[in-house]
């Protein structure tokens, strides 16, 4: 009995040291933030992440934009139904007959230029806590070494 207790403590404390839960966990807690300060607009953040990819890119596949986003079909084809009721994409037949193309409608711009000061003050806040923490390289260097995340999960 003492030995399993000490194994699950041990387990316990390699756990706590994750990148993986720790990551999750610090997404959590960011897209809470960001939806707290995104509310007046209407949107969550992954809303507003993702007509900010269509606006920058154009009219994009869904499949594209699953990879754009590093979100699975499954749960990206849930939040694009959500958008395209409140009428701010439309998703249209793509030039394959199987593939559907997502593009922003002048709402989703209007709602994209409305959320966007909320989105820059969330941004300042976080900005302003990463620059005065223990590593003060800034929010540029996070989202590098973030993205190099995202490039080993992805090989």
């Amino acid at each position: 009995m003492q030995r399993n207790l000490q194994e699950s403590s041990t387990v316990g404390a390699e756990v706590s040291a994750c990148v993986c839960f720790n990551l999750r966990k610090a997404a959590r807690a960011m897209t809470q933030l960001y939806d707290g300060v995104l509310r007046p607009s209407g949107l969550r953040v992954t809303q507003f992440s993702v007509l900010a990819v269509l606006a920058r890119s154009g009219p994009l596949t869904q499949s594209r934009l699953a990879r754009a986003t590093v979100t699975d079909r499954t749960t990206l084809t849930r939040n694009l139904r959500l958008l395209e009721a409140r009428g701010l994409i439309r998703i249209d037949q793509g030039a394959d007959r199987r593939e559907r193309e997502v593009g922003l409608t002048e709402a989703g711009r209007k709602a994209l230029a409305k959320a966007y000061p909320l989105w820059k003050e969330a941004q300042s806040r976080v900005a302003r806590h990463v620059e005065r923490g223990p590593r003060t390289s800034g929010v540029g260097t996070l989202v590098a070494d973030l993205a190099a995340l995202v490039a080993v999960a992805r090989r």
